[in-house]
């Protein structure tokens, strides 16, 4: 007769999941205290209490139960909705935008938190609609009013890359939720013919460069396209194993803006090339992984576009933010998951997470390690 030896608590914890995502932290850790000149106090301290303080929640958070989190879905949007109001009338100012709200002890981007908000409540509208309801009107202006209210406060303040993350969270449990394939076809055609109209008249003057200068960077190397030249040099100059740990000349010598936030991974292949670059891509290929297998084996509706929605989120901020740093795509300021320095990012993908590793344990059997 076997006896386990580790706590069922414990042993129902994905750890296959977990440990690379530790690894990947720490990684993030290293690669700011580089970033620092070799300090722990600038960014690297805060960036691990972050993230033990958020996985905390996130253990809690996988214990509630589903019914906890059909019933606080719309309270939790309307009460970001309100924090977005609060930004535009009470909101700190930084970078030219106003973003923020300074709460004392900490300085919180309501914007950031209404990434997994769309998602839950979207879950939960669907979960409640019929569905034969769900290819009708009824299935699609509702589901459009609960994104675009944020959507608009969000591109008032201005941040374009946190409202094209809504929207992407947005859209895609509208496509899995089963509407049809034709009205997204359509919302894309009427896209592209929109988008040309729309860059030279809603965007920001310094938006618009991002759009230009991600087109065609080496005609403003010095200006615009300053960002995206010297990351792709730090990537490029990484080669196979990079140039060694507090080795890398862009980020120390200042030439690589934003290296512990936006451009944190061309930091890193700078120092660890093509290998840290990889296990990065191995890291978030097991956690996309993971959830959309949760998401396939949840046992209702809501509990399945909850799982893929949170996957698709941290899917958004991990692919744009690659892409952005290797000039695949305009800069739009969004971090990388779990290596960035930035607490409302960690967050808001640790929500994500904690959501996710919820879902699994309403459908999970239970497991001991014997």
């Amino acid at each position: 007769m076997s006896q386990s030896f580790v706590p069922d608590p414990v042993a129902r914890q994905p750890w296959q999941v977990i440990a690379p995502l530790l690894a990947l932290v720490l990684l993030g850790a290293a690669v700011l205290y580089s970033a620092a000149g070799g300090s722990m106090a600038l960014y690297a301290t805060s960036h691990l209490v972050r993230f033990a303080l958020f996985f905390a929640m996130a253990l809690v958070m996988s214990r509630i139960p589903e019914s906890w989190y059909r019933a606080l879905a719309y309270p939790a949007y309307g009460g970001v909705m309100v924090l977005l109001v609060l930004v535009e009338l009470l909101g700190a100012m930084g970078g030219g935008s106003q973003r923020w709200l300074n709460l004392g002890f900490m300085t919180l981007q309501p914007s950031e938190l209404m990434k997994p908000v769309i998602v839950l409540v979207l879950a939960a509208f669907y979960h409640t609609l019929p569905a034969a309801m769900t290819a009708s009107w009824r299935g699609l202006l509702p589901a459009l009013a609960l994104i675009g209210a944020p959507t608009a406060l969000v591109i008032l303040q201005p941040d374009l890359g946190t409202s094209l993350a809504i929207c992407f969270g947005g859209f895609v449990i509208m496509f899995i939720a089963g509407l049809p394939l034709r009205w997204f076809l359509g919302a894309g055609a009427a896209a592209a013919v929109i988008t040309p109209i729309a860059l030279f008249t809603l965007l920001h003057d310094y938006q618009l460069r991002r759009v230009t200068t991600f087109l065609d960077p080496e005609s403003d190397p010095l200006g615009a396209g300053y960002h995206i030249t010297q990351s792709k040099i730090a990537i490029g100059s990484g080669g196979m194993f990079g140039k060694g740990f507090e080795n890398g000349s862009q980020s120390h010598l200042d030439y690589l803006p934003e290296a512990h936030t936006d451009f944190v991974f061309a930091t890193m292949a700078e120092e660890w090339g093509m290998l840290g670059g990889l296990f990065v891509l191995l890291v978030f290929g097991l956690i996309l992984r993971w959830g959309m297998v949760v998401a396939r084996n949840g046992t209702d509706r809501f509990s399945r576009l909850l799982a893929a929605g949170m996957t698709a989120t941290i899917f958004f901020y991990a692919a744009v933010n690659l892409m952005m740093v290797m000039g695949l795509a305009p800069v739009v300021g969004i971090p990388l998951p779990f290596m960035s320095h930035g607490g409302s990012s960690m967050l808001t993908v640790m929500i994500c997470f904690g959501t996710i590793m919820a879902v699994e344990r309403w459908s999970a059997k239970p497991r001991t390690f014997t």
